[in-house]
């Protein structure tokens, strides 16, 4: 708990900090950048260059500052679990805390300049610190639990076979190429896969695993980022489509992501947008071999049957199932129900549990229209891609 001093000072000054709570972070980045250029390689360059990254630090701290003041009007809980799984899968190590507090806090007095007295430095310190303390229990809980050394936590692992599965859209097989174990990971989980990019730098991304877990591989499908609006290509989905082939190797980190199948017999909801569909696949390949009379809706929503990965593969693994319907939207193109997905449109069988997963917009106007309908929001379960966070708070 925050100290009853501190928690004075910060109430006091959480709506100064929360108004330039991105402006320190943009001061914070290129700061610890500079001191630390090693961290530049755990770092998304692409969420660094269009400030997604910057937002999602400010207003996680800022989360937190006001759920140490009011807990049970601001919930942490859903935050912090993804940011434990996000930095599992990177390797984020305690002793790097530290780096990151110094640089913070530098930050905040350089945006603030003279308004900063030794009192405020101080209670900000201590929700940095009630943070950073937070977090380094839960990731050490998770790194123990999946038996993983954080020190060395890449491993080098084959591709066995690569596949276009639709309009840029690949499939990647892996195997360890250590020969070591493949490791269990839960329906829904990603892995982190590093690549050294032409002209130095190593850069790492989030990819959804997208076949169930015991196979004795892991599968990525990985769509192909194509910039639009004066924005760059992609540099790692670019990178994977034009040099990753078939006995290659390359460095994944291990399976995390809070996002899983709910265990039970409830019917599921697994409704998806464009390459969301990857932990669907996860989810009904696991549902297909282990709980084949659950009952299943998947809807999924695409621009164009070219670009739908995976059709083939969702649409076997249904015919599996005793009890499985699938639902198809397309915004052009034959094959599917026209335009956007309609969520009246979607079964809900009473008990339901949900997975969502595809870009932020869609997944806001889908859950809204679920929470309409009625389906409690502790039932609507999410990925995001990127350092976004669903905002929860509007239903």
């Amino acid at each position: 708990m925050l100290s009853a001093a501190s928690a004075e000072v910060v109430r006091a000054t959480l709506p100064v900090v929360r108004d330039h709570a991105t402006e320190i972070t943009g001061v914070f980045y290129p700061s610890m950048f500079a001191a630390h250029p090693e961290l530049l390689e755990v770092f998304n360059q692409g969420n660094q260059a269009n400030g997604q990254q910057r937002v999602a630090l400010a207003s996680a701290v800022v989360a937190f500052a006001g759920h140490l003041l009011e807990p049970d009007a601001t919930p942490f809980d859903a935050i912090a679990e993804r940011i434990v799984h996000k930095h599992v899968s990177l390797g984020i190590r305690a002793e790097q805390y530290p780096i990151v507090g110094r640089h913070l806090l530098a930050a905040v007095g350089t945006v603030l300049g003279d308004a900063v007295t030794a009192e405020i430095a101080a209670a900000w310190d201590e929700v940095y610190w009630l943070l950073a303390c937070r977090l380094i229990a839960a990731e050490a809980r998770l790194y123990q639990r999946g038996q993983v050394d954080p020190v060395t936590v890449w491993r080098r692992w084959r591709v066995a076979k690569r596949q276009d599965e639709a309009v840029d859209a690949v499939s990647f097989t892996l195997v360890p190429d250590d020969g070591g174990p493949v490791p269990d990971f839960a329906p829904g989980q990603y892995v982190s896969v590093a690549v050294d990019l032409p002209g130095g730098g190593r850069q790492p991304r989030q990819y959804s695993l997208s076949q169930g877990p015991g196979r004795g591989s892991l599968r990525i499908c990985v769509r192909r980022v194509r910039g639009t609006g004066g924005a760059p290509d992609g540099a790692v989905s670019t990178h994977l489509h034009e040099n990753l082939r078939a006995d290659d190797t390359v460095l994944v980190g291990p399976p995390a992501g809070e996002n899983t199948l709910v265990p039970g017999d409830e019917p599921v909801l697994l409704v998806s947008g464009g390459i969301g569909i990857t932990p669907t696949a996860s989810m009904l390949d696991h549902l297909a071999r282990t709980q084949p009379t659950r009952r299943v809706v998947v809807a999924h929503a695409e621009r164009s049957p070219e670009r739908h990965a995976l059709r083939a593969e969702i649409d076997h693994l249904a015919s599996d199932l005793v009890d499985a319907e699938v639902l198809t939207w397309y915004e052009t193109g034959d094959g599917g129900r026209p335009g956007l997905l309609e969520v009246e449109a979607l079964p809900l069988p009473p008990g339901v549990s949900v997975h969502l997963c595809g870009p932020l917009p869609f997944m806001r106007a889908v859950r809204s229209g679920l929470l309409r309908r009625g389906v409690p929001a502790d039932r609507v379960r999410y990925e995001v891609f990127g350092p976004g966070m669903l905002d929860t708070a509007a239903g």
